[in-house]
């Protein structure tokens, strides 16, 4: 058992019942957080911390473990330092706004153990720390409808936590959602991810997705011709208002 919750736990008169209540999970989930190893998700995170009123590395130390793969820690280390993040995923959520479910989905079919899910999944979600820091990068991301509609599966409720999630992630005063709906047809986004970062010292950066290792750019001409496929693909989402209409209506059809 993780006793430094179950003390925080105790000294704060709370129950698993008591915190899921409060956090708005099933009781299940609330008493899994006193397990070794099982962290929660970072939306309910400080939350919980608050409630114990403890620090939340002090409660779930592995939060800060490396367990993203070596070769993505360099880009890791400009996220984490960035102050604007404009994301761009054809086939995908955005890794910073992925629900648990969703991040391991993501990794299904894969040639990994057990293990090594865990690891990425939890090295996935504890980079969602940014989002929550006392000033956290402000995060542009586009979407492309596709993303919303495909599932695992037939697992419709995965889908629809994460549409809920994304709906949640919308409200968040950094985070700026926009959806590139199917009607927009074939656009600039349809030659892949990518997501430009903005540094504290002016400068930029990039990180293009690939089938293997992902890619950092630094170079000017490539950075602008990245600045110029963004504006043509910022030209065919829609504004945050309709966006956030659209996904609650494709939240409500995995229902």
């Amino acid at each position: 058992m993780n006793h430094l919750v179950i003390e925080a736990m105790t000294e704060a008169g709370l129950t698993a019942d008591a915190l899921a209540a409060e956090t708005g999970v099933d009781p299940k989930t609330a008493a899994r957080w006193a397990n070794p190893g099982r962290i929660p998700q970072t939306r309910h995170r400080a939350q919980v911390a608050r409630l114990l009123g403890r620090e939340i590395t002090e409660l779930w130390p592995d939060v800060l473990k490396r367990r993203e793969p070596v070769w993505f820690r360099p880009w890791a280390a400009h996220e984490r330092e960035a102050v604007s993040l404009r994301w761009f995923e054809l086939a995908w959520v955005p890794g910073l706004l992925q629900t648990e479910a969703y991040a391991r989905a993501t990794l299904a079919g894969e040639d990994l153990t057990p293990g090594e899910v865990d690891d990425l999944v939890a090295g996935r979600l504890a980079r969602q720390a940014i989002l929550h820091r006392d000033r956290p990068p402000l995060l542009v991301a586009i979407v492309d409808e596709l993303a919303l509609r495909r599932t695992a599966g037939s697992d419709r409720a995965m889908m629809r936590e994460q549409c809920e999630h994304l709906v949640a992630c919308a409200a968040m005063p950094s985070v700026q959602l926009h959806i590139v709906p199917a009607s927009a047809g074939m656009h600039p986004g349809y030659g892949g991810a990518f997501i430009l970062a903005g540094l504290p010292d002016g400068s930029r950066i990039a990180h293009i997705d690939g089938q293997g290792q992902a890619q950092i750019v630094e170079q000017r001409a490539e950075l602008a011709t990245l600045e110029r496929r963004w504006a043509r693909i910022s030209g065919e989402a829609l504004p945050r208002a309709q966006s956030l209409a659209l996904l609650t209506e494709a939240a409500a059809a995995w229902t």
